[in-house]
């Protein structure tokens, strides 16, 4: 079997925590110390609130399937098809999103509104966050 396709980002300072952090099982994205409010994609100030006071907080990893589709496109020779692209919204926060990938599930078992749970796939020097169902069973959060 292929792997899924991987475009590996660009590490920087203000993203590399979130690349890297997989590597000790934790989910890190950048949170307000002002307001406590979640920031992601990283950027250096608070959008709610305006401050500069952003770092990288351990969050739990958990969360809901908001939306999905399958992929059915093979972009490159020896890449695993049909594969699932999830949009999850964390459980800390509402509007709080990852666009990334949905494993251990038929398509046929997937349900908007499913729990979820983050794993990481170790590609060179980052950790994809990759989200299967919750306890490893595609059930619905009701």
């Amino acid at each position: 079997m292929g792997s899924l396709p991987r475009v590996l980002p660009r590490l920087t300072e203000l993203n590399r925590f979130f690349w890297t952090s997989g590597e000790a099982g934790v989910l890190q994205l950048l949170r307000c110390d002002a307001c406590g409010y979640y920031v992601h994609p990283p950027v250096p100030i608070c959008p709610r609130c305006s401050s500069t006071a952003v770092a990288p907080a351990a969050v739990s990893g958990r969360g809901t399937l908001f939306s999905y589709t399958m992929n059915h496109h093979q972009w490159r020779p020896g890449d695993a098809v049909p594969y699932l692209i999830a949009l999850v919204e964390l459980e800390e926060q509402p509007n709080l999103r990852l666009t990334t990938n949905l494993i251990e599930c038929d398509e046929a078992d997937v349900v908007i509104g499913m729990a979820v749970e983050v794993r990481f796939e170790h590609v060179e020097d980052v950790w994809i966050p990759i989200f299967a169902p919750m306890g490893g069973a595609a059930t619905a959060q009701r």
